[in-house]
């Protein structure tokens, strides 16, 4: 019997270990493809022209590829949506986990695993011909479309993520820590704030890096309120392109150095997001230390 309890476990974690190593081996695969294809271009157009040069014209007579503008988008969009959707959902997260009723609990759970399961051309959709003339009509302005509308489209899209995770991670600190706080003559608030809060803290913060990147590598919904126009984002109502929209704009026609530009914007891109996770992972281990 412990030799077939012995052999099950030791097929169980060969079975974790091939799938493991499957997922490691497709990152490689995706890196060491956008670095191939997308390496080329960079040599070609030179490294410093290439991220800090301010037009980006890959059509015209004398084509010029500078993908600032779309940098600095990327990080103003993303940045936005992380100020307006990380409070929202961990103040909800906090409640639904805390404080609200059985039954609030339900109806907001489901709303929310209905959120995170509508597509993002919906998103685009609904944002396209409801957000951006209401834009239009607030602010008047000739066109709504730009960074305003893409940074609220984003922040709504976030919220599954960071609420259903930050819930998760709050219900799973022992509630024993939490009595004993009470226990001390600490308020509710105060122990949701300061004991519970904190035991959930990588959690949370893993559900934050979720967000992150689901804002920074959306492409669909951006690209139907953005506008579509390589501008600087000098003004919350500037029509703006984001690097995943570049990407998806271009490629379907691109051809030669154009396309392998493409490629050096996603292999940007894709440095980008590795770049914030070591940051966030390299703080996360730092407090836990």
């Amino acid at each position: 019997m412990k030799k077939k309890r012995n052999l099950l476990e030791n097929i169980i974690h060969g079975v974790f270990l091939i799938l493991g190593l499957i997922t490691v081996g497709c990152v490689l695969m995706i890196t060491i493809y956008l670095v191939i294809s997308g390496i080329p271009a960079i040599r070609e157009i030179g490294l410093v022209e290439f991220l800090f040069g301010d037009t980006w014209a890959p059509t015209a007579a004398q084509p010029q590829y500078g993908i600032l503008p779309f940098i600095l988008t990327s990080i103003a969009g993303t940045g936005g949506a992380i100020l307006i959707g990380v409070p929202i959902g961990f103040f909800t997260a906090v409640y639904l986990a805390k404080k609200a009723p059985k039954r609030v609990k339900e109806v907001v759970g489901q709303a929310v695993s209905l959120l995170a399961g509508i597509p993002s051309v919906v998103y685009g959709l609904v944002g396209m011909t409801v957000l951006v003339p209401g834009i239009r009509r607030i602010f008047r302005i000739p066109d709504g479309s730009g960074l305003l509308a893409s940074i609220i489209v984003l922040s709504v899209m976030i919220l599954p993520s960071i609420i259903k995770m930050s819930v998760t991670a709050l219900e799973a600190v022992p509630k024993e820590y939490e009595d004993a706080s009470l226990a001390l003559g600490a308020t509710p608030e105060e122990t949701w704030f300061r004991v519970s809060v904190p035991a959930a803290k990588s959690g949370i913060a893993a559900a934050v890096v979720l967000g992150i990147g689901r804002a920074i590598g959306e492409a669909m919904a951006v690209m139907m309120v953005a506008g579509n126009v390589a501008n600087m984002p000098n003004s919350p109502f500037q029509t703006v392109m984001f690097l995943t929209t570049a990407v998806s704009y271009g490629m379907g026609y691109s051809d030669g150095l154009y396309r392998q530009a493409l490629f050096s914007i996603a292999l940007v891109l894709f440095l980008f997001v590795m770049l914030i996770n070591a940051v966030l992972d390299f703080f996360l281990k730092g407090e836990q230390k």
